[in-house]
């Protein structure tokens, strides 16, 4: 781009995503005004006791190369400073190559629920002596989403106040391009009747699992230390990273950062990112402590070796995404191909978050950017309108002092 994305008006922008996605002249009037192509009728579909739309602001993450492959990526987000710094951290990550993403098939899993099973270890025998037959069942209105395996477990805490042993039958489902959770959940009502009749036992939940450990998102790249600002800086990064690992408290605030370029992604795209959130954090607790998602150290040559890995349960087809114009839209932008493709797209813009992140903690500090961006929110509370909002903005950061008394007495001396 000859002029930064950031310095463009609203129609400069519009009209370079224009020309780089082929957005329609619909789709532009969509982005300008979400209400005009969203009728209340689909809303009242979509949710219960509907009154309208809470509008969040959508922006464009720039400079990302992800896999070789150059990317404008839509963020919703009410949060300033979160688009800056992951176009920021993209934009360090070009400089050595950008981000290396893979990305796991679209393997996930529905469980039913089992009580009053009078012998388990026959139940188990019954169930694997049966799976053809079940995978045959569950897939008998599949179209593209297909059952592959049935496995069981055993379930039991004397400890519990419901402390009987029960058995839990997992269905492993390919779900291809879909996120998967209607799909699944249907063919584990479909499937538990039988299952009853196979193990003498009573169905009590049947649903899927959105710990997608089978779907597992991997991100990495490398930022050089001049880049960064010198060797002091990597240390500075890898001693807050240390921090992380070795403290809850802090490990929270770390990867609320990495979800914070993740939610973003996942909101504009038409993602069920409480889903995703959830996954993310049982993922950070696996080894039995609550743990970055993202790793960093220093390679042979002393540059910053970064990392993620985090289970991504998403979908370019199916659900919201399919039928809400802005998460079309945000689809469309991205022009991702596939669930995996889209999930490494999310999975890098993770990456980035925390990279910025890191480097400001370790560095300046989080708030200065952070209350940069933020002077105009302040501004804007205080009554300025129009220039007013960036002339009020800018005297309280070169004054170190953003608050809103300070910015009425700049108003009332304009």
């Amino acid at each position: 781009m000859e002029k930064k994305f950031r310095k463009m008006n609203l129609d400069e922008r519009l009209e370079e995503l224009r020309s780089k996605i082929a957005l329609t002249e619909a789709e532009v009037s969509a982005i300008k005004n979400p209400l005009a192509v969203t009728k209340f009728e689909d809303l009242s579909r979509m949710i219960e006791n509907a009154i309208g739309v809470y509008p969040i602001p959508l922006g464009i993450a720039t400079n990302f190369v992800i896999n070789s492959k150059k990317y404008l990526i839509p963020m919703a987000t009410e949060e300033p400073s979160v688009i800056a710094a992951a176009s920021y951290a993209a934009k360090l990550a070009g400089l050595n190559g950008g981000f290396s993403c893979k990305m796991d098939k679209s393997i996930m899993r529905g469980q039913i629920q089992i009580i009053s099973v009078k012998n388990m270890h026959v139940a188990q025998e019954n169930i694997s002596e049966n799976r053809e037959d079940l995978l045959k069942t569950a897939n008998a209105n599949a179209r593209t989403i297909k059952a592959i395996d049935i496995k069981t477990k055993v379930l039991h805490d004397k400890n519990f106040s419901f402390g009987d042993p029960m058995l839990v039958v997992e269905v492993i489902i390919d779900t291809k391009n879909a996120m998967g959770a209607n799909a699944v959940n249907s063919m584990c009502e479909l499937l538990a009747p039988k299952i009853e009749r196979i193990t003498q036992g009573k169905a009590v939940l049947k649903i899927l699992s959105n710990y997608a450990t089978e779907r597992i998102a991997t991100c990495e790249t490398t930022i050089r230390k001049r880049d960064l600002g010198g060797d002091q800086t990597v240390d500075r990064m890898l001693h807050g990273f240390a921090f992380a690992y070795l403290d809850p408290y802090r490990a929270v605030t770390h990867n609320k950062g990495i979800m914070n370029g993740i939610d973003a992604v996942a909101l504009a795209t038409g993602q069920d990112f409480r889903a995703i959130e959830a996954a993310a954090h049982a993922y950070a607790s696996r080894d039995g402590n609550y743990r970055p998602l993202s790793t960093f150290y220093k390679d042979t040559n002393g540059d910053l070796a970064c990392k993620i890995e985090i289970p991504l349960a998403v979908g370019t087809v199916g659900g919201i995404a399919s039928v809400y114009p802005m998460a079309k839209i945000g689809l469309k932008t991205l022009q991702a191909s596939s669930a995996q493709e889209l999930g490494m797209i999310i999975v890098a813009v993770g990456l980035a978050q925390n990279i910025a992140a890191l480097r400001a903690l370790a560095d300046e500090g989080i708030q200065k950017g952070h209350m940069k961006l933020h002077s105009r929110n302040i501004a804007i509370s205080a009554g300025a309108t129009g220039p007013l909002i960036d002339l009020v903005a800018e005297k309280m950061s070169n004054q170190s002092n953003i608050s809103i008394e300070n910015a009425r007495r700049i108003l009332d001396e304009a």
